[in-house]
């Protein structure tokens, strides 16, 4: 059997930060691992800040949304059937970050999977310095992950003060008490530590912490209509003028909640570099990556010209005077 991991957390918890460690760490040990990108929106973007782990012992596998939800599960089945065949001794799958636990444990429960699969570890990554004005249905997403977690890891400690943690735990439990688990975690059952210094015992913890099962009450919702995503291909932009429209844009109520901005844009200049590498190649592309509380705009040697805004009630008329355009969904 395979073992199977679903690394879970809310948009911008810093999932794919953390698999690209723990994948690292499984392959340092001789495991032969895939990875399974799930995501809901229509375009993934996160795959290819995976795409130095693939060699002999990692492959990267995709699932892209863009259709009903049932179409979706299918489609997440039939990945799985042809991933069983690859001779994996783990297989790890980061969702989309509005992912509903359960379709997970239904998947596997099925024929023919539960003939290849066994849960593994489920990891929930909360932001330590959360958001703490979460509409209903994203609170229940919040619950709905850390419910049956084994382990909940807290990211991006280092950046925020041992007040705002307590905060951040006081809320989580909160979420829990919403939808009626009875489930409650202290600040010692957290891993709660800058990522960069993860040692063996934490490496440890988190493959032997497993999953539960927890009763709590299920909310009923579509996630496309609850969740709003904007995609706008073939995006080109200044990154100065980038970056002053995203922050705009998060400041503007009628823009609607934005959880994040994500995507790629070509490096024409040198922006973000301290110094001229002479290595155009590894610069040729800026990764976004944003959220209230932060912006990020790096460089990387593979994109593709892709934006993607990810929120609630998103206005795309207000976004375009920012973004001076309107979604590719929106284009003839």
């Amino acid at each position: 059997m395979i073992k199977i991991d679903l690394i879970t957390g809310f948009l911008g918890a810093g999932k794919t930060t953390f698999i690209k460690k723990y994948a690292s760490y499984l392959m340092k040990r001789g495991k032969k691992i895939g990875i399974l990108e799930n995501d809901f929106g229509a375009v993934n973007v996160d795959m290819l800040l995976l795409q130095d782990l693939e060699g002999d012992n990692c492959s990267l596998e995709m699932i892209a949304g863009g259709c009903d939800a049932d179409c979706h599960k299918r489609r997440f089945k039939t990945k799985l059937i042809a991933m069983a065949m690859s001779g994996y001794d783990r297989v790890i799958i980061e969702p989309s970050g509005i992912y509903d636990v359960d379709e997970f444990f239904d998947a596997l429960y099925e024929e023919p999977l539960d003939r290849f699969y066994e849960p593994g570890n489920v990891i929930a990554l909360v932001d330590a310095g959360l958001e703490q004005d979460l509409s209903k249905e994203a609170k229940y997403l919040l619950a709905s992950e850390a419910a049956d977690a084994g382990c909940v890891l807290f990211s991006k400690c280092d950046e925020v003060s041992e007040e705002q943690i307590k905060n951040t735990l006081s809320y989580l439990n909160q979420a829990l008490e919403q939808v009626h688990c009875k489930r409650r975690f202290t600040l010692d059952q957290i891993l709660c530590k800058n990522w960069k210094d993860l040692n063996e015992d934490d490496y440890k913890r988190l493959l032997t912490c497993e999953y539960r099962i927890e009763d709590y009450e299920k909310m009923p919702m579509e996630q496309d209509k609850v969740f709003d995503s904007l995609y706008y291909l073939n995006f080109s932009m200044d990154p100065d003028q980038l970056k002053r429209a995203v922050q705009k844009m998060f400041q503007d109520p009628s823009c609607g909640k934005i959880f994040r901005v994500k995507g790629y844009i070509k490096n024409n200049g040198k922006w973000g570099l301290e110094q001229d590498t002479g290595n155009g190649e590894e610069n040729a592309w800026l990764e976004l990556n944003a959220t209230c509380k932060e912006f990020s705009l790096k460089p990387v040697p593979k994109g593709q010209e892709v934006l993607i805004v990810i929120g609630e009630k998103l206005s795309k008329e207000r976004a375009a005077l920012y973004l001076g355009r309107r979604p590719s969904t929106e284009l003839s």
